[in-house]
């Protein structure tokens, strides 16, 4: 039996072993390709083949990948960072556009989340089964919707048309009400005999106990609302103020050094932001019972 365990055991982490580099292959990937040089990056992925047909002969030919660069260079960041004034404002559009709308859930979405697990009042779960039919919804379905809405209110081509409808999002309510749930309801009942009012024990006791849960929908959030795209393309027509999450799609075939370095700036923040609320973060989902 110890045998067949430690064979089951070994099957199980060389599974998850390869899992695992598979997964993390092509972020190191982009990193030591985005340190080599234009030269090198375009001789080491020129298309040795491609299916060319001359008359009667065809010829298969590949890619080559490499993944340690001959000699590390800077160069593709010094372009992006220093050289390319679109990329830089695209990421303060992304950061203008994003911080409003994390934060502005947060604060709307744990109040109603209070509302619907804390306060007793007629109505409270048909309400919220119709917050969670509107997060079912897949996104195109409320994309023209919210097209007309900010067209009748005259918000195109402006970040309002983006931040707003962002704000009041359903998933932030669904994930903190579920939360809340796990707080005993004679916290609120002790506070209420104490002469604490709803605000009160939501700052004092509420806030406090959820902080895991508000990190967890920060890191989500943050990671759906950075690499956003629809909703760009379709609200803002002048390129100008057109977030980040569009730069890369317009990297030229022959830039393919600077579309390595602008891929590992732009995952960088999510990154970062995952491993420093990585605790908050796994404890957040599984205590709000959310399953991936």
């Amino acid at each position: 039996m110890k045998k067949l365990a430690f064979f089951q055991k070994c099957i199980v982490s060389g599974t998850l072993l390869v899992i695992s580099i598979c997964m993390i292959f092509p972020v190191v990937f982009t990193f030591t390709n985005s340190l080599m040089t234009e030269n090198e990056i375009s001789s080491n992925y020129h298309l040795i083949g491609q299916m060319v047909e001359k008359s009667t002969e065809s010829k298969e030919q590949f890619i080559t990948l490499k993944l340690i660069p001959d000699w590390v260079s800077f160069a593709q960041y010094g372009k992006i960072l220093f050289e390319t004034p679109t990329y830089l404002n695209m990421f303060w559009n992304s950061v203008f556009l994003v911080v409003p709308m994390i934060i502005g859930q947060v604060v709307v979405g744990s109040l109603a989340a209070y509302a619907l697990a804390k306060l007793r009042f007629r109505g409270r779960e048909p309400l919220f089964l119709a917050y969670v039919m509107v997060m079912l919804m897949p996104f195109q379905v409320t994309l023209v919707p919210n097209y007309i809405i900010a067209d009748k209110l005259g918000l195109l081509n402006s970040a309002s048309a983006i931040v707003l409808p962002g704000i009041f999002a359903a998933f932030g309510v669904f994930m903190l009400r579920q939360f809340m749930l796990s707080i005993p309801y004679s916290y609120v009942e002790a506070a209420i005999m104490d002469g604490a009012g709803h605000l009160m024990i939501f700052q004092r006791i509420i806030v406090p106990l959820i902080k895991p849960g508000l990190a967890a929908l920060v890191v989500l959030l943050f990671v759906d609302y950075w690499n956003m795209v629809e909703q760009p393309l379709i609200f803002l027509e002048d390129a100008f103020k057109q977030p980040l999450s569009l730069y890369l799609s317009r990297i030229q075939g022959e830039a393919q050094g600077i579309g390595f370095a602008a891929s590992v700036l732009y995952m960088s923040p999510m990154l970062l932001l995952f491993l420093y609320a990585e605790r908050y973060f796994i404890e957040g989902v599984q205590l709000s019972g959310i399953k991936g």
